[in-house]
């Protein structure tokens, strides 16, 4: 064999085990050349980008990148050329990339650059980091509602030993004014001693509040019926809210019995809906509505603090201006108020958190800056199933299907609980973080069977624009809109007219299943 045959058959070796190497590679490897055309990929590269190799190769690169770095990279690779100014290659940073289908992912790109036959060549080295961005968000999501948990049990504690002491000290401040009293003669004297009973009197209840938030406060459980408790203080609520207030109830047949103080439930339905009177003082509407939720395991995502199993959800909801997230994570704190001097103590909501903290309960808030706030009381029904059962229930929901939706949310934690939620029914699923996200991926032109998006977003678009968008692109297109606002608020005449369904947030598995089928219109899926 002659040196040059030996020389060829070692660079064949090389080559093929170059070759072997980078077919079993996990990590996905795509080799450029200086005009950013791709000369090769891996088979890990088809796999992450849903792309087979004969519509990648001859491509360019940039194909593979969402905006901004799609209209950035051809500038970028001739400045590098050019000047030799590395901003990437040898380096190394954390990027997004964009699949066939439209949707986006992170990942890490790393960038070489190596010489061939006179050529000069870039090779790069890509890692899907989605389940570990994924991972890091729900940690510090957690860590957020464990520090919030944390700050509000200790702030419970110090009220709760504060109010106690007080306590004291105005029983013995009562004591004396009541043996004082006997001895006073003028009328002067005694018109002096009743204000002081008075301002004491006021402390008393200013510390009864405290309790409550505490939780020390004595409950008298009962096992109530909600709807019963919401219709016999209606009419007291519309007299105390004014002509300006519209108040409307919504109340859930047969709702679930649930166990708690009767009369700390009418104080905390007073205490929310006077706070939302003066969300609006232009006037508004008030709507108090009921319903049976069942939660699984998927919604510990969000509702941490609830055990899987059946609750009962009161829901006060206005059309006041909303708040701004800084605000709305403070609202159940002692003392925290956003209105003016001498028009509330902020003990009102602390003592909602408190009283249904007591009751076993959980409250949440749905606010934003100018679409006003809903607050949800969740109880659990006075005889709720173990885990086991609501997971048994939830298999009944899981059934074969094979449209596609494609699912607009901005709330990161929220889409991915959707996601899988839709998978395991069986659909197919395409996910956007926004309203123009969602319209380019359906101008594309993917067969897109319904899009499901929130109705309140960034980005310039609402849920309802996204819909009429949609029917414009893509004519007969289904959609479903979803909202944690009471649905009586969201669901105008524009909505009614515009055949658009709305499923409030949170619904179990079982809601979404009737709900897709309601609107697809395919019962026997």
């Amino acid at each position: 064999m002659s040196q040059a045959q030996g020389q060829s058959k070692s660079a064949a070796a090389q080559a093929a085990k170059l070759r072997g190497i980078l077919e079993s590679a996990v990590t996905a490897i795509i080799t450029i050349g200086d005009r950013g055309l791709i000369e090769d990929i891996n088979p890990s590269t088809e796999r992450l980008f849903g792309y087979p190799a004969s519509e990648l190769i001859g491509q360019n690169v940039k194909m593979l990148m969402p905006e901004p770095y799609r209209g950035e990279h051809d500038g970028y690779l001739s400045s590098y050329i050019a000047t030799g100014v590395k901003k990437i290659i040898g380096i190394g940073r954390e990027v997004s990339g964009r699949r066939k289908d439209g949707t986006t992912f992170p990942l890490h790109l790393s960038v070489s650059e190596f010489e061939a036959d006179g050529r000069r060549y870039f090779t790069g080295m890509i890692n899907d980091i989605s389940d570990r961005m994924h991972v890091e968000e729900a940690l510090l999501e957690s860590e957020r509602r464990l520090a919030q948990s944390q700050k509000m049990e200790a702030v419970g504690q110090l009220t709760g030993g504060i109010a106690h002491d007080f306590n004291n000290l105005l029983l013995v401040i009562t004591g004396n004014l009541e043996l004082l009293e006997p001895q006073l003669a003028s009328d002067d004297s005694r018109s002096l001693l009743k204000e002081a009973r008075d301002a004491a009197a006021l402390g008393s209840r200013l510390t009864d509040q405290l309790l409550s938030f505490a939780r020390r406060r004595h409950m008298d459980a009962q096992v109530i019926q909600l709807n019963d408790l919401v219709v016999s203080i209606a009419d007291m609520l519309r007299r105390t809210l004014g002509e300006h207030i519209t108040l409307s109830t919504s109340l859930t047949r047969d709702v679930w019995s649930t166990r708690a103080d009767p009369n700390q439930f009418q104080s905390a339905i007073v205490n929310m809906a006077v706070n939302a009177r003066d969300a609006m003082p232009l006037g508004g509407k008030l709507v108090m509505e009921t319903r049976n939720i069942v939660f699984d395991d998927d919604h510990a995502d969000y509702l941490s603090e609830l055990q899987p199993g059946e609750y009962v959800q009161l829901s006060i909801s206005d059309t006041g201006g909303g708040m701004e997230a800084a605000i709305r994570d403070r609202v159940f704190e002692p003392f925290f108020t956003t209105k003016e001097k001498g028009r509330g103590t902020g003990l009102g909501l602390a003592m909602v958190y408190g009283f249904v903290k007591q009751s076993g309960g959980h409250v949440t808030i749905y606010s934003e800056p100018g679409h006003g706030t809903t607050i949800n009381l969740y109880f659990p029904r006075s005889d709720a199933p173990s885990a086991a059962t609501v997971a048994s229930n939830e298999q009944d929901t899981r059934q074969p299907v094979r449209e596609t939706i494609l699912v607009v949310e901005d709330d990161s934690r929220v889409r991915q609980l959707t996601i899988r939620r839709l998978k395991l029914i069986g659909y197919e699923v395409l996910e956007a973080s926004d309203g123009p996200a969602a319209l380019q991926i359906l101008e594309r032109g993917d067969p897109i069977d319904l899009v499901f998006t929130d109705l309140i977003m960034p980005g310039g678009l609402s849920g309802r624009e996204v819909a009429i968008r949609a029917r414009e692109i893509k004519p007969g297109i289904k959609v479903l809109l979803t909202s944690g606002y009471a649905e009586e608020l969201v669901r105008g005449d524009d909505l009614q007219r515009e055949n658009l369904k709305v499923l409030r947030k949170p619904y179990q598995q079982a809601d979404l299943v009737a709900a897709l089928r309601d609107v697809l219109g395919n019962g026997s899926t």
